[in-house]
């Protein structure tokens, strides 16, 4: 995937250092769930939300992030996760 439009809105739209939100959903699965924790630092404040047939979970993650090029290695982590959906 080509990050070079999200990093210009990013700059655009932020100043950093700034938290960032992250909004990932997933198949409601430990394993997966484990893997979007580790997305993030210990620092990060994580939300959960099951889906109203409970299977997938909305995570959301907010982290102080230094740089556009810090909140896109997030995302390029996120790709290698099978089936998930970044918001």
């Amino acid at each position: 995937m080509d990050y070079s439009n999200l990093k210009v809105k990013l700059n655009e739209n932020h100043s950093w250092p700034s938290v960032y939100m992250f909004k990932f959903i997933v198949h409601d699965d430990a394993h997966k769930l484990d893997q979007v924790q580790k997305l993030f630092s210990k620092e990060a404040e994580l939300s959960y939300k099951a889906s109203r047939n409970g299977s997938f979970i909305a995570v959301t993650g907010k982290e102080l992030m230094l740089s556009a090029d810090e909140v896109i290695r997030v995302y390029q982590k996120a790709e290698s996760i099978k089936n998930l959906i970044a918001l």
